[in-house]
């Protein structure tokens, strides 16, 4: 009497063979698989919510309540006030809406200066570096440095530099080269703006270098070579080719280069202290003076909340318009 062939690789080889329970297995695994990318993701969830989510969440109760240095010790049991606090702030005839108005200006200057000098910067030492020469490599490192240091060392140290008897810079101006009769104060008047601008983009341009670095190798040499070719000078490669193989890079730059620079506040803090001279009062600084020397959270919440609806429209409005520019392209 023969026996079935299942039945017959059990006796020889193990446990014979069955393939409903090895179905049911693997319909076993099968969930199992699916979930394990989203059990890897719990714990960075975890993180934004508590770094982020939670505290936003927060600054927007706040900003409805009426947080100040007479409720601030049972904040959680504030008078409700609506919006009033975003009517204060938005309006333009009130001593806080006209602050908060010259705050914004020259906050929307400082971002396009700083996110202009860092792109412009970034791609000349890049598209310099392009090509291959002895010592390549020592500037590339030179160049990330101030992006590598910490960013309090690096300003604190820009901070003595810009000190207007003991500081380096005016040591250089005025008593090197000349270029002034007095010594100019950096850190308060309108020098101060001028002294925010170039610390920043000495800060963050090295991004800006890496990244289009990065862009510039995936550029085929051949491009470059037909465009030489043709009769293409450097320029006219800059223009014809490097330029338009850089817009996917670019696009994220320019952005990153906005957030970052229109929400900062370790810089304009360090470099100024709580007081930021009025010509470089920029909005970090002037919502945390709301919030932290005048106690009036509840404003300076309600400011957090209007400066982070104009960053969401703004970024919407920008991947818009760059997307579709993209798909035309």
């Amino acid at each position: 009497m023969s026996l079935p062939a299942t039945q017959r690789r059990g006796r020889v080889g193990g446990p014979p063979d069955d393939p409903p329970r090895r179905a049911r297995t693997r319909r076993r695994r099968i969930p199992a698989k699916r979930w394990f990318p989203y059990v890897l993701l719990v714990p960075a969830l975890l993180a934004e919510l508590a770094v982020h989510v939670i505290p936003m969440l927060v600054g927007v109760w706040m900003s409805v309540q009426q947080v100040n240095q007479f409720t601030l010790r049972n904040w959680t049991r504030a008078p409700f006030i609506g919006l009033d606090n975003f009517a204060l702030a938005a309006r333009l005839s009130s001593p806080a809406g006209q602050q908060l108005l010259r705050s914004f200006t020259t906050t929307v200057v400082f971002t396009v200066l700083v996110v202009v000098l860092c792109w412009l910067l970034g791609l000349a030492a890049a598209v310099a570096l392009q090509k291959p020469f002895p010592g390549r490599g020592v500037l590339r490192t030179l160049f990330l440095v101030p992006f590598a240091l910490p960013v309090f060392t690096a300003v604190i140290t820009w901070r003595f530099m810009l000190q207007r008897d003991t500081g380096l810079v005016n040591r250089v101006l005025v008593d090197g080269l000349g270029l002034f009769d007095d010594k100019p104060f950096w850190l308060v008047g309108p020098n101060s703006f001028v002294s925010l601008v170039v610390v920043m983009v000495w800060r963050v341009w090295p991004y800006a270098f890496l990244t289009i670095t990065a862009g510039l190798q995936s550029i085929p040499d051949e491009l470059y070579e037909v465009a030489e070719m043709d009769g293409a000078g450097p320029w006219q490669q800059l223009r014809r080719v490097t330029l338009p193989m850089l817009r996917p890079v670019n696009r994220v730059l320019l952005l990153v280069l906005f957030l970052w620079s229109f929400n900062d506040f370790t810089v304009p803090y360090t470099l100024f202290g709580a007081a930021a001279p009025p010509d470089a009062d920029v909005l970090s600084v002037h919502i945390y003076q709301s919030s932290f020397v005048t106690w009036n959270f509840g404003l300076g919440s309600a400011m957090s909340v209007l400066v982070l609806a104009f960053l969401l429209v703004a970024s919407a409005i920008y991947m818009l318009f760059s997307g579709r520019r993209a798909e035309h392209a």
